[in-house]
C-alpha cells in the first residue's frame, strides 16, 4: 500500500511541478450575427447599389473570417465574388486590429502591411475600399462586410456604411 501512496505521490506530484498557468476558461465562445441577419445585411447592401444603378456583389465574414452570407447582384462580373469575400476579411481582421471602421480608414492610416509587402501574399488581404467592420453599440465586434461591382470602392464602400447603418440596430 505504502508503494502505491509512493506511486500516486510521484504522479500527482509530477502534474502539479510544471510551469504555473494562468487560470481561464477551457472553453472559449465568440459572437458572431445569426444568418438571417448577415443575409439580411448583404443583400441591404445589393439592394442600395441596385438602385444607385450599380450591380454588386455583397460579402459577410463571420468572427473567423469565413464567408457567413453571400448575395450577387444579377449583372455582376465574376471576379466581384472573390473580391467583396477579400475586402469583407481585411476590414474585419485588419480592422479589428487596428481599430479602423473600413478598409479607406485602413487605407488612411497607411495600415497595408510591412515596407516588405509580406501582407500583400495573404490571398484573402485586399487593401481597396468597400469593406466595413461589423461592430455592435458597445464596439465589440462581429464580422465584416465587402462590397464589389460598382465603378469604385468608395461607391462600394458607401452602399456597405448605408446597409450597415440600416441593418446594424438589430445587431443586438
Amino acid at each position: 500500500m505504502a508503494a502505491g501512496l509512493l506511486a500516486s505521490g510521484m504522479v500527482a506530484g509530477t502534474l502539479t511541478a510544471g510551469p504555473a498557468r494562468a487560470a481561464g476558461p477551457a472553453v472559449i465562445t465568440t459572437q458572431k450575427l445569426a444568418w438571417e441577419i448577415a443575409d439580411q445585411l448583404a443583400a441591404a447592401a445589393v439592394r442600395i447599389c441596385a438602385a444607385r444603378g450599380w450591380s454588386v456583389t455583397a460579402a459577410v465574414v463571420d468572427p473567423s473570417g469565413h464567408e457567413q452570407a453571400i448575395i450577387k447582384g444579377d449583372t455582376v462580373p465574376l471576379q466581384s465574388l472573390s473580391v467583396s469575400y477579400r475586402k469583407a476579411y481585411t476590414a474585419y481582421a485588419y480592422g479589428m486590429t487596428f481599430d479602423k471602421d473600413t478598409t479607406s480608414a485602413l487605407i488612411a492610416a497607411k495600415v497595408t502591411g510591412p515596407a516588405n509587402g509580406a501582407l500583400n501574399t495573404i490571398p484573402q488581404v485586399l487593401f481597396v475600399p468597400g469593406g466595413v467592420l461589423l461592430r455592435r453599440a458597445d464596439r465589440s465586434v462581429l464580422g465584416g462586410l465587402g462590397v464589389s461591382g460598382a465603378p469604385g470602392g468608395e461607391l462600394d464602400e458607401a452602399c456597405a456604411v448605408a446597409a450597415v447603418k440600416e441593418v446594424s440596430p438589430r445587431f443586438q
